[in-house]
């Protein structure tokens, strides 16, 4: 018997690809930077993703070059890669 439902973003590939996919659908600031807020609130209010699961998608995105994580952590940028993984 299954007392607790499946968390569609507990699998970090696919929490990674949804940032990339909501990263691709907001409009660059300056120079490509995208506010890390935009793409969290999304994943963490929205689509009801926990902590735990937008941090393991992120630094998946981070580690396969999808997403370049600015070292303040304040801002991403979309990569070719990351726009690759969309289409």
């Amino acid at each position: 018997m299954k007392f607790a439902s499946s968390r569609p973003y507990a699998d970090p590939e696919t929490a990674a690809r949804e940032l990339v996919r909501i990263s691709a659908g907001l409009e660059p600031v300056q120079d490509g930077r995208i506010h890390i807020e935009k793409i969290n609130w999304p994943m963490l209010a929205e689509l009801k993703a926990t902590p735990a699961e937008y941090k393991a998608g992120l630094d998946l995105a981070v580690e396969r070059g999808w997403l370049w994580l600015h070292e303040s952590g304040t801002y991403v940028k979309l990569t070719d890669a990351g726009k690759q993984v969309l289409a």
